[in-house]
């Protein structure tokens, strides 16, 4: 796998602007969760501003649905494994189970993941098509889940018909 890294992008619908008191508790963990994840083994580069996070990033305005807007969080990772780690451990994981305070409980498929060439970092424009076609067409080699993931030799030839043919 050294050819590639794993990208990553979640979004939420905030149900509050981000100033608003209730997302205090939110918004004091993301510098400490940062850290532990730049910190975090595998980990090789996530989203952010000169002030540290990504949440004055502005993208998936098509999918603001009446809410206060949308969080994003993208990162690239060395394995589907490491990214798995740190996503369900520690002080991610405790944020994590209180996600239901801040954003809104959606039906929409909010997490894509995807194989990029090592050393790519992913705009936010690749991210969103990337959510648009799980949207659509579920779990591919194009974009996925960590519940149904793909090998990079399997995105690698995603999009190619006779990859499998041996003639």
């Amino acid at each position: 796998m050294g050819n590639f890294e794993l990208a990553q992008v979640n979004i939420s619908r905030m149900k509050a602007p981000l100033d608003d008191d209730s997302f205090r508790d939110f918004v004091g963990a993301l510098e400490p969760v940062n850290a532990i994840a730049d910190h975090a083994p595998g980990f090789v580069w996530r989203l952010q501003t000169e002030d540290g996070d990504a949440t004055s990033i502005r993208a998936f305005e098509w999918d603001v649905r009446g809410t206060s807007g949308i969080l994003v969080n993208m990162s690239v990772w060395t394995s589907v494994e490491a990214l798995a780690s740190f996503v369900f451990s520690g002080e991610h994981l405790a944020i994590l189970k209180r996600r239901r305070e801040w954003f809104h409980r959606v039906q929409d498929v909010m997490t894509a993941l995807w194989w990029v060439p090592a050393g790519h970092r992913p705009t936010t424009a690749e991210a969103e098509e990337k959510i648009k076609h799980l949207r659509v067409y579920g779990p591919t080699p194009e974009a996925f889940t960590l519940k149904q993931h793909f090998s990079p030799a399997a995105a690698a030839h995603a999009g190619d018909p006779d990859w499998l043919c041996p003639a």
